[in-house]
């Protein structure tokens, strides 16, 4: 059996084909599953895609920067 890689933030980002700044965006305002190791935010890819079938990474309403609330 072997243990699943930890996945740095451009890990996650390359994974999805998204900005790094949605990765730290996500961590913030919509709970990416993400653990801090030190100064760095690491990932199990297992849990951010479950977390993207589940739809944490739906279409931006533009909510987490500041919209209507």
């Amino acid at each position: 059996m072997t243990t699943e890689p930890w996945a740095s933030v451009e890990d996650v980002a390359k994974h999805l084909g998204v900005a790094k700044d949605s990765v730290y965006r996500w961590i913030e305002s919509r709970n990416l599953p993400a653990h801090k190791i030190g100064r760095l935010w690491k990932f199990k890819l297992s849990e951010v895609d479950e977390w993207v079938r589940a739809g944490g990474a739906d279409a931006d309403d533009g909510a987490d920067r500041g919209g209507a609330r």
